[in-house]
């Protein structure tokens, strides 16, 4: 991308980051009828108290791909962004290992994943990217919401379904369904013109996304938690004065901490008020959705699809421009999750 192309807003970024190092050019994926955009602007105003600046845009704002973000950040047109991990991992499948599917199926097991896949997730973004991840966070449990009535898995066969990371479309594919890949703003016309039968999203994003309005179904069987990372471009980082790095390494590491609280506590409620359950929220608007008993047996099966097919698949992906990769997963993610290599 040359200067010359550049939206208007994204070249006054640019210019951000090379006024002050005291300054920070955010790049944010966060928009304000979310539920994580009052931490993220919490954490903001905190940082402008310390005397650190901070100039946020967003990806949508700007007209930026999501998948992006990290290319963004290692060029220094930003100092720091907001990713999700299963959408930049089109640049390097390692990242994707945080948070493959099936691996974990709820917040507490995804919490223990992250912290034995952190080193070696953060030291692949290094070497990669040159940025850190100052904050890993979940979204919350991935969940599928359909127009036509689903029961159990077996009833996604020959249906169009959104996915998002390259693991999920390998569980679609191998329930027999078709994963057509939606950036989130296109899934709502998808569902709603049957684009799309099914999309999976965390009950906060389909709630906050009017997704209620165009399905009648929830499957509440958590395929993944969508890992989320704020990186920082690691040059611009380390250049900081040392008080400007403890303040910001405190200052996202109390965000990162809100954000599984977040998770933990409000996808609940969203899918409560998704379902027809007690709505008690300034942020959730009430529906009445059918809600469906997850099975015993869909459980087993999700697990084993996950050791069967996509841990190996991925493990082939990821070895390709990354040999030992699968070595490593089985070392940090594999051992915090029970999965042996073969």
């Amino acid at each position: 991308m040359n200067s010359s192309s550049r939206p208007v807003g994204l070249a006054l970024a640019v210019g951000v980051q090379s006024a002050s190092a005291q300054q920070i050019s955010w790049l944010s994926q966060s928009q304000n009828q979310s539920a994580q955009y009052p931490v993220e602007i919490a954490a903001i105003e905190g940082l402008n108290e310390d005397g650190i600046t901070v100039r946020r845009n967003e990806f949508q704002a700007l007209g930026i791909s999501m998948a992006d973000g990290l290319r963004l950040v290692r060029e220094g047109t930003f100092n720091l962004a907001s990713i999700q991990v299963g959408l930049v991992a089109g640049d390097d499948p390692f990242l994707e290992g945080i948070d493959l599917i099936g691996v974990s199926t709820d917040m507490e097991s995804l919490s223990g994943v992250v912290e034995s896949y952190r080193d070696a997730f953060n030291a692949r973004l290094e070497e990669r990217f040159g940025v850190k991840a100052m904050a890993v966070w979940p979204f919350g449990a991935q969940i599928f919401f359909c127009n036509e009535p689903v029961e159990m898995l077996a009833d996604l066969r020959g249906l169009k379904v959104r996915s998002f990371t390259a693991s999920m479309s390998t569980l679609l594919e191998r329930l027999g369904a078709t994963p057509v890949t939606l950036a989130f703003p296109e899934v709502y016309p998808a569902l709603q013109r049957g684009v799309a039968s099914c999309g999976i999203t965390s009950a906060t994003s389909a709630n906050t996304g009017k997704w209620p309005e165009v399905t009648t179904h929830v499957l509440p069987l958590s395929v993944s938690g969508s890992i989320q990372a704020h990186v920082v471009n690691r040059e611009w980082f380390n250049g900081l004065p040392e008080e400007s790095q403890a303040k910001l390494t405190e200052a996202f590491a109390t965000m990162e901490d809100e954000l599984w609280a977040l998770a933990n506590e409000t996808n609940d409620l969203a899918l409560a008020c998704t379902t027809g359950g007690e709505c008690d929220s300034d942020i959730y608007q009430a529906f009445d959705l059918d809600l469906v008993e997850v099975s015993p047996e869909d459980m087993d099966q999700l697990r084993d699809i996950s050791s069967e097919v996509i841990v190996g698949e991925w493990i082939e992906r990821c070895e390709r421009n990354y040999p030992g990769c699968g070595t490593a997963w089985y070392e940090t993610v594999g051992a915090a999750r029970g999965f042996t290599a073969p």
